[in-house]
């Protein structure tokens, strides 16, 4: 039901499909779970289809390891009209110390989308604890941040005579 489901969880094991040369997990394999948890819990929200419009700050603190328990935590953060802001912390618990380690954290932006393919309303969210009104007062500001960057690109591409549009 929409506007009832604002966090989802997934839980799996770190495969060895997953990691990269040095025997890591690749960062493009972390993001696709970011991708995939974000889309779950944005239709979740929405009741709609949703499409990723931005991930913002994300940092890849500590490699996450073959065998390691990963839990994708998406918590939704703010609502506009027709976009979700939803925190993002991809956890990495290695099994045999039972030791639980930030590896990655993010802000991803979905969309909802109407049958047509355009941006939908959503249901607004409210933030009731302190911890709410945080989170959201974070993604006001990385939304802030967000802008400020959009228009340093901006002055960036007009200076190397970089076509906006593609």
């Amino acid at each position: 039901m929409a506007g009832k489901d604002r966090e989802v969880k997934f839980c799996f094991l770190a495969q060895p499909t997953d990691v990269n040369f040095g025997g890591k997990v690749h960062g493009g394999m972390v993001m696709k779970w970011i991708d995939q948890v974000g889309y779950a819990c944005a239709v979740g929200w929405s009741g709609m289809y949703c499409v990723t419009v931005a991930v913002g700050g994300i940092r890849f603190v500590n490699p996450i390891m073959i065998g390691d328990l990963v839990v994708v935590d998406c918590k939704l953060i703010y609502t506009g009209n027709t976009s979700m802001h939803f925190s993002v912390d991809v956890i990495a618990r290695n099994l045999s110390s039972g030791t639980d380690t930030l590896a990655t954290h993010c802000v991803i932006v979905m969309v909802a989308t109407d049958a047509a393919g355009k941006p939908a309303p959503v249901p607004k969210w409210q933030p009731e604890t302190e911890d709410d009104k945080c989170l959201a007062v974070y993604a006001q500001k990385l939304m802030e941040l967000d802008k400020n960057l959009e228009q340093e690109i901006a002055r960036y591409r007009d200076a190397a005579h970089i076509p906006h549009k593609a």
